[in-house]
């Protein structure tokens, strides 16, 4: 099992990037994922979050996220993506995808101990 994020890097204020995870390993549509940051000296949270789940997807966003952020999937390619627009400096941290059984824990959480899978990360530093 094993999840590769990709496509941090480097953003000046109100640039945009879109992170990948990359799913393999496991069945992709049996699993829930969710994006999870961590800034130096701060717990790691999650921000957003794609449920599969139901016989539809659905989201969920923290309120740092909402109306900047939006996660997708593509089922086909076992990847989900984070489009992030609006960046601000406070959006700088490690960003994590995890991956958890909608069959143990229904729906989205940011509970941390919910995730049986974790990414490597991908850094995101915002400039002003």
């Amino acid at each position: 099992v094993q999840l590769v994020e990709s496509g941090g890097g480097l953003v000046q204020v109100g640039g945009s990037l879109r992170l990948s995870c990359a799913a393999s390993g496991f069945t992709f549509e049996d699993y829930d994922i969710t994006w999870f940051r961590q800034a130096p000296g701060k717990e790691r949270e999650g921000i957003s979050c794609i449920s599969s789940s139901s016989t539809s997807d659905s989201t969920a966003y923290r309120d740092s996220g909402k109306g900047r952020f939006t996660i997708s999937s593509d089922k086909v390619k076992n990847t989900v993506y984070l489009q992030m627009s609006s960046l601000k400096p406070e959006d700088s941290a490690v960003y994590y995808c995890a991956a958890k059984s909608p069959r143990r824990w229904p729906g989205c959480t940011w509970y941390r101990g919910a995730y049986d899978y974790w990414g490597q990360g991908t850094q995101v530093t915002v400039s002003s």
